[in-house]
């Protein structure tokens, strides 16, 4: 049942990156960078966020009200106080659905139910929260879900790796693992180079920040690579909401 399930799930999402798109056409110029973590970890927000803030930078937290405070078998999840704190040094706030689970495994209604929870707890902890923006738990998506996102979020953002350049799904932004056990420094220094050349916008996702990484997670020295590299390509590091008001100005 797991087997068709995960199948299910997969097939799809892959009917969600090419069907009800919501095209959004992207200026060329100059390329830009997001840095997003999903979940998240206290990690994210400790090790993380300090180091983008030290570089000029800002990233997008895509928070799961019901994992706050929450450990699990690989790192601790982050609290109330931590999620006003990045919000409160510039950081966006982004929604990962309340209770983490799969756009497939939800109906509308289901939908509906998980984005009004997760904005009343986020908005509940600081009234200057706003949601913008949105990412699918696990990365995958729906065409129904995909839809109905339209009506909530800007935009929505899965794991599907590339640079987002010319025309985009605002419903289906791609974005590259940041993650240590699928991604090299070179691999980095490749993303940006095709996001040079494209004059696009490249997002990066990951979840903690640690130097004994879980398997969704990377190191200090891989993210700083990534910082570094931007800053040697004179890219903006700046969150999903605030790369969606300069592709529109």
């Amino acid at each position: 049942m797991a087997t068709w399930s995960n199948l299910r799930a997969r097939i799809s999402n892959r009917l969600a990156r090419h069907l009800f798109v919501t095209p959004m056409q992207l200026k060329g110029g100059q390329p830009m960078v997001s840095f997003t973590f999903d979940d998240i970890p206290r990690s994210a927000a400790t090790v993380g966020a300090p180091m983008l803030e030290e570089v000029g930078g800002r990233g997008t937290f895509y928070i799961a009200g019901g994992l706050i405070n929450q450990p699990n078998n690989h790192c601790e999840g982050i609290d109330a106080d931590g999620i006003i704190k990045l919000h409160r040094s510039g950081h966006e706030i982004a929604c990962h659905t309340f209770s983490h689970q799969r756009a497939i495994d939800l109906d509308a209604r289901a939908m509906a139910a998980e984005i009004a929870q997760n904005r009343s707890y986020l908005e509940g902890l600081d009234a200057s929260i706003k949601l913008e923006n949105f990412a699918y738990p696990y990365g995958l998506a729906t065409v129904a879900r995909k839809r109905q996102l339209t009506r909530s979020f800007r935009s929505a953002r899965g794991i599907l790796p590339g640079v987002n350049s010319g025309t985009i799904d605002l419903q289906f932004l791609r974005s590259t693992p940041l993650i240590d056990k699928d991604i090299d420094r070179a691999g980095v220094d490749r993303a940006f180079d095709e996001a040079v050349a494209a004059g696009g916008w490249l997002i990066f996702y990951t979840h903690d920040v640690a130097d004994i990484p879980s398997p969704w997670g990377c190191t200090p020295g891989l993210l700083r690579h990534a910082l570094e590299a931007a800053q040697r390509r004179n890219m903006p590091m700046v969150s999903v909401a605030e790369a969606l008001r300069r592709a529109e100005a």
